[in-house]
Formats: C-alpha cells, sequence, structure tokens
C-alpha cells in the first residue's frame, strides 16, 4: 500500500518536476547578414554581445582545415568575404568561454537553403544566398509534445520494469 501511495504521490508531482524554463546558461544565438561580405552577430542567449569571441570560418571544400580565424569585436560581429570561387556551405564556429555555436551559411549563384519545410532562396548580384536562421530556431508544439511522450514513456518504463523484478523475487 505505501509502495502505490508513493508511486501515486510521484506521478503527481511529475508534472511540477518536470516542468521548467528555457534554459540558456550556454545559449548563444548567432546571425548573418549580407552586407558586402558576410557580417557575423555572435550574442549570448540573453542578448549580450559575444566581444572577443574565437571565430573559425570553414570553406566548403575543405571543411576540417580552417579557411580563416579571427575574433569578433567588442559588439559581437566579425566580418568576412567568403572566395567566390568555392561555392557552397560555408560553416562557422564562434566560441567563447566554454559558449559556442556553428552556423551554416550558403554561399554561391544557386544555392538554395531549406528553413521550416520551405525552400527560399535570395541570391544577389554578388553570388550570395542565405535564408533568415531565425526561421529553423525553436521548438515547436508537436516538437515539445513528443519529447514529453517520451520522456514520460521511458519514466513509466524505467518505473514499471523495476517494480516488476521486486515482485518476481
Amino acid at each position: 500500500m505505501i509502495v502505490k501511495f508513493k508511486f501515486f504521490l510521484l506521478l503527481l508531482f511529475l508534472p511540477v518536476i518536470s516542468w521548467s524554463a528555457k534554459a540558456s546558461a550556454h545559449g548563444t544565438e548567432i546571425q548573418y547578414q549580407k552586407v558586402q561580405a558576410i557580417q557575423i552577430d555572435a550574442a549570448y542567449a540573453g542578448g549580450q554581445p559575444m566581444g572577443n569571441a574565437q571565430v573559425t570560418v570553414y570553406a566548403p571544400n575543405n571543411p576540417s582545415t580552417p579557411w580563416k580565424t579571427g575574433t569578433t569585436d567588442k559588439q559581437g560581429q566579425f566580418t568576412f568575404v567568403p572566395d567566390a570561387s568555392q561555392p557552397g556551405n560555408w560553416e562557422v564556429k564562434v566560441r567563447q568561454a566554454g559558449h559556442g555555436n556553428i552556423i551554416t551559411i550558403p554561399v554561391g549563384e544557386k544555392t538554395t537553403a531549406l528553413a521550416a519545410g520551405t525552400e527560399k532562396a535570395a541570391e544577389g548580384s554578388d553570388g550570395l544566398s542565405w535564408f533568415d536562421s531565425e526561421d529553423s530556431v525553436g521548438d515547436t508544439l508537436l516538437e515539445k509534445a513528443l519529447l514529453a511522450a517520451a520522456g514520460a514513456w521511458g519514466f513509466f518504463g524505467t518505473a514499471l520494469f523495476f517494480a516488476r523484478r521486486r515482485r518476481a523475487a
């Protein structure tokens, strides 16, 4: 009887235990925009700029070797001009004190980017194309519901597994 009560009490407080605010201790946000080059804007999840953060740019033809390295300015900005002879997805990694993120920037005349299930292509006269990275950021209600269901299934499966072992012993 006590075991059933404890199990019921745990089930009662499971929603309270699993409820959490969005954690942003190590969250970062990186955006880019087209100027005469590519400008990276790096900020922490709270909005503070990632000043003097390490930046590594990787070209599409050799993604394991850095094409360019540098640091952001005090406002978290870094600008570079990609080599037009290397179309494809350029990756930019920004890191500072354990925080960091990687952003993929499509560059080239016929480069298209998929965002949120729809195809968007924004091509300029200089051959640069990109999509707004915020379109694909954030969890949808369906993703949250599936994650919650998977967590509950794992919790209950584990609880039932251990409860079954006790009865058999």
